[in-house]
């Protein structure tokens, strides 16, 4: 399956931040940070995750969802995994 490059970017850009806030959680823990700081950063970044798995699920479900020739294999089961995956 491949995903669509143009959609892909953006989360691709979404991950690159989650990154770098990622980092600064790591310098604040490093640096003896207030622990109200470091949970509001990690929350930041656990959303940001959140919202690029979204985004590359909602992206490819199509793809991963339905047959080259167009036919539609919907299976709840294999949907429910992919987002309970992200919970």
């Amino acid at each position: 399956m491949e995903l669509d490059p143009a959609e892909m970017s953006k989360v691709i850009n979404r991950l690159k931040r989650a990154q770098g806030q990622l980092a600064g959680v790591i310098r604040m823990l490093e640096d003896g940070r207030e622990c109200e700081d470091v949970v509001t950063q990690l929350s930041a970044v656990s959303k940001a995750l959140d919202r690029a798995g979204f985004a590359i699920i909602a992206s490819g479900m199509r793809q991963c969802l339905t047959e080259p020739e167009g036919e539609s294999t919907l299976d709840v089961e294999k949907l429910q995994t992919l987002f309970l995956s992200l919970a």
